[in-house]
């Protein structure tokens, strides 16, 4: 039964008092094994976003009950104790005081935020509560004042350099010692993930197929830059220089990729293809086979990751007279840039981001490029992003006001998925009035806009689907004055020279662009590991919000990244830059912990509801 807390009087109580009041009754309920009582320390609408530290699982438990049930599935293994805030409370309006914490459990070390408010009857109850692993017991990284010595002050029973050392880890590594952990993917999420396994002393291996690292941004379109804020984007350990821009070119992203992955020592086979892979039950570890710069090899790791990149292999629409058209074809993810099509007339399908950055590049040099708009889009002004939904957390403002990477983190962290459209809507709402004239204009112009099923805009449409949004950069002004062409309607065939759409309508064409996006993650395990073994997982990506393309039930979370998965030792891993930052701290841990031998009994597995 749920206990009744004695009132706590809001009125003259500084937001300190407040959150010290409520931590310390937590606490007690927690200690004391009251599940009842501690319970009560929410409010009926409440929401537990659990990072690892209780669950083992990336979860959030909504309301009393399921609150009620995780406690009563871990608290008694957990036990947390040691809760107190790192800094001081925040007033933030409405009644809600909102601190971050920091508190352990049996295990680990941990961190997290709270906001608090006043019930009906005057109690303080929580709102939303945010718990994170930040790292082991016993399994630190070593850093700060535990970090190595590097130099070697006396007598020393090895000889060796730290260069031979290194090489002969190297050589050992894949073939006299197995990986714990195999990375099969080595853009910023592989090589992010490898970074922090690298200093938890988890032995892994980082494969990917290109010559370098960073050759998954060095080889797209020339025009290709990040359309997030360098204060979103920084990797772990080692963020970007002062005087890094705001929005990196492709290469330089691909450089400093390279460069991190050398500085970090992250053990990285390029020139490397995974073949095929397969669990053995009953050994508990798999089997993968692997091309390496030609040379066949079988790896045994215990763990797989697929950090293939949040997006999938690519969709490309089967459409009649595809294999007559005489010009040339390709997806979006293959597309060289403007250079070799000079003179020609070029048809983009699709009217995303990848779509307008391509448009853009084609028609600045010259290029007789044409947009066809299959679907509605959301388009969104790069500086009214940072200006507005952005700034608070990741800008030079922020920095300046105190705000660090990590405690924007966990800020963004702290906001359920249940309820975070609540907050987006009134952003784009005000997005939206700013940037008025923008987008008449380009409605004016033909294009189809969106700002996602409710409202919610850029990044909810980002976690429902992955797609369907441009952060408009430069190429909306091009399609509104027509140097764009745009046309709606669906593909239909192709002649020999041109492009049909439905409704008849027929665009001379020498090359085909399809800007159509990509699969789910799921389609790789399939092609790697066979069809069974992915619908074993299911879809990949998505929160089951029920709207366009995101199908329900509701999931609560991401499906399937960074956490556990229904494939024993299979794992998921990518996204942004932002979401491989801070997601990658997670699932090391995970790793970590079962690389030791510890008890991780993972709460709340997912349940598996769409197969692709």
């Amino acid at each position: 039964m749920t206990q009744t807390l004695e009132p706590v009087i809001v009125t003259g109580r500084t937001p300190q008092q407040r959150i010290d009041a409520w931590l310390e009754e937590f606490e007690s309920a927690l200690a004391a094994l009251d599940i009842g009582r501690a319970t009560g320390a929410f409010l009926t609408d409440s929401y537990w976003r659990d990072l690892t530290a209780f669950t083992w699982n990336i979860k959030t438990v909504e309301g009393r009950e399921q609150i009620a049930d995780m406690l009563t599935a871990r608290l008694a293994d957990t036990r947390p104790a040691g809760f107190a805030t790192t800094e001081p409370a925040t007033d933030d309006g409405d009644g809600v005081a909102s601190a971050f914490i920091s508190f352990e459990t049996a295990v680990g070390r941990c961190e997290g935020h709270v906001r608090i408010r006043p019930d009906a009857d005057g109690v303080d109850r929580a709102w939303t509560l945010l718990t994170t692993m930040q790292e082991l017991k016993g399994f630190e990284e070593r850093r700060g004042a535990t970090r190595p010595l590097g130099a070697v002050h006396g007598s020393d029973p090895d000889p060796r350099s730290w260069a031979e050392k290194k090489a002969d880890e190297e050589r050992q590594l894949g073939r006299d010692v197995q990986p714990y952990v195999l990375v099969i993917g080595g853009g910023q999420g592989g090589i992010t993930l490898g970074a922090r396994l690298r200093q938890l002393s988890v032995p892994s291996i980082v494969i990917d197929r290109h010559e370098r690292p960073g050759d998954q941004w060095r080889k797209r379109y020339k025009s290709l830059c990040l359309h997030d804020p360098v204060w979103y984007d920084h990797l772990p350990y080692l963020p970007f220089p002062e005087n890094w821009p705001v929005f990196a070119p492709k290469d330089k992203i691909a450089d400093w990729l390279e460069f991190y992955t050398k500085v970090m020592e992250v053990p990285y086979w390029s020139k490397t293809t995974c073949l095929s892979a397969s669990y053995d039950e009953a050994e508990g570890r798999w089997t993968v086979e692997i091309d390496r710069a030609g040379e066949r090899m079988t790896l045994y790791p215990t763990q797989l990751v697929l950090a293939t990149g949040m997006s999938g292999k690519p969709n490309v629409p089967t459409v009649p007279g595809q294999d007559i058209f005489a010009g040339e074809q390709h997806h979006s993810s293959q597309h060289p840039g403007p250079d070799d099509y000079v003179g020609k007339k070029v048809v983009v399908i699709g009217s995303n981001n990848s779509a307008h950055d391509i448009c853009k590049a084609l028609v600045e040099n010259g290029i007789d490029t044409t947009m066809v708009q299959r679907s509605s889009t959301h388009i969104v002004k790069s500086d009214s992003l940072r200006e507005i939904a952005l700034g608070g957390l990741y800008s030079e403002e922020a920095v300046q006001a105190g705000m660090t990477t990590k405690k924007a983190d966990l800020t963004f962290a702290s906001l359920p998925y249940r309820i975070m459209h609540e907050f987006q809507i009134p952003i784009y709402d005000k997005i939206r009035e700013k940037d008025k004239e923008f987008y008449d204009r380009l409605e004016k112009a033909g294009f189809k806009l969106d700002f996602g099923d409710d409202g919610s805009g850029l990044f909810m449409k980002y976690l429902r689907r992955g797609s369907g949004y441009y952060i408009d950069v430069g190429a909306s002004e091009l399609i509104a004055n027509g140097t764009i062409k745009l046309v709606q309607g669906q593909l239909d065939h192709l002649t020999e020279n041109s492009v049909v759409l439905a409704d008849g309508t027929e665009l001379e064409a020498d090359v085909v662009v399809y800007a159509t996006g990509f699969g789910s993650m799921n389609g790789w395990a399939a092609d790697l590991m066979g069809q069974e073994v992915a619908d074993r997982v299911g879809k990949v990506w998505g929160l089951g919000s029920d709207t366009t393309k995101d199908p329900g039930p509701w999931e609560g979370e991401q499906r399937n990244m960074w956490k556990p998965t229904q494939q024993p030792g299979l794992w998921f891993h990518g996204g942004n830059l932002h979401q491989s930052r801070h997601y990658s701290l997670y699932l090391a841990l995970q790793l970590k912990a079962r690389y030791e031998g510890l008890d991780t009994p993972v709460y709340g597995l997912g349940e598996v509801h769409h197969l692709s």
